[in-house]
């Protein structure tokens, strides 16, 4: 299994507007960050599946050649996490019925129909993305089949707290994706047992109301232990990636935008 990050910033993206800070002035290609996205490929030469979709996706997928999808994933509702729907439309052309798949919780599958109305209507107008909401539920397993050449892939949602609002993560097979969290359930965290690849997020430094600062995401680490670990989501505050990597644990690592990694299962 293999993980490309197209993005590992928080809302704002990091370097972040009007500000002259050493992380947004840094020459280093591993402090521009994009707002936090995911693909991930199951197994080689089958289309990919996307986590999260928002409003750098389309420069996201150029920079990766534009590789097939079979479907996204979406952890929540906000801007930066769905704002780049309607550069799907490419990919819905290809699917079945021309909706591409996307899956979502119900509270998400909402908002988009309220957001981008066009895309759902009885009667669309030529050209607009069309897609075919699938709803999940947390710890509810369901499969995405990449394709007729490849079997399905099964996928658990795994519930998150993103301060008041109820999110989910995902972990697919020996991978699990955590973004946005500001509590992980002890649901979630027996649900990480034996993960091989954990990605989750970390802001900063200081404590934040809505997302999990470094200190609170080495703990989960701490907890379940996984091979490997890449935190994500990170804002300017979290410093320059050469400076702070130096405060990880071995087998923690900061992700960059443009990091591929493979899994032990491999």
């Amino acid at each position: 299994m293999k993980l490309t990050f197209l993005g590992t910033g928080t809302s704002t993206g990091v370097p972040q507007m009007r500000c002259s800070c050493e992380t947004c002035r840094s020459t280093d290609p591993r402090d521009k960050r994009l707002r936090a996205s995911v693909l991930i490929e199951t197994q080689p030469g089958a289309p990919g599946i996307l986590i999260d979709c928002g409003p750098d996706f389309r420069e996201q997928m150029l920079r990766q050649d534009c590789p097939d999808l079979a479907a996204a994933l979406l952890t929540h509702t906000h801007y930066d996490h769905v704002g780049g729907m309607d550069d799907l439309r490419p990919y819905s052309y290809g699917a079945p019925d021309n909706r591409f798949p996307v899956y979502c919780r119900a509270d998400v599958a909402k908002d988009l129909r309220n957001r981008i109305p066009y895309c759902f209507a009885e009667h669309p107008y030529l050209g607009v993305p069309q897609f075919d909401l699938r709803i999940i539920e947390p710890m509810k397993a369901f499969t995405v089949k990449p394709s007729e050449r490849f079997g399905p892939v099964e996928i658990v949602p795994l519930p998150i707290m993103h301060g008041r609002l109820e999110i989910v993560g995902y972990r697919i097979g020996p991978v699990a994706y955590i973004t946005d969290a500001s509590f992980v359930p002890q649901v979630t965290l027996d649900a990480l047992k034996g993960v091989d690849t954990l990605v989750i997020n970390a802001l900063r430094h200081a404590g934040h109301p809505s997302h999990l600062n470094l200190n609170q995401a080495l703990d989960v680490i701490k907890v379940s232990r996984p091979r490997q670990a890449y935190l994500t989501h990170m804002s300017h505050q979290m410093g320059p990636h050469a400076q702070a990597e130096k405060l990880l644990p071995p087998g923690t690592a900061f992700a960059y935008d443009g990091l591929t990694v493979g899994t032990a299962d491999q």
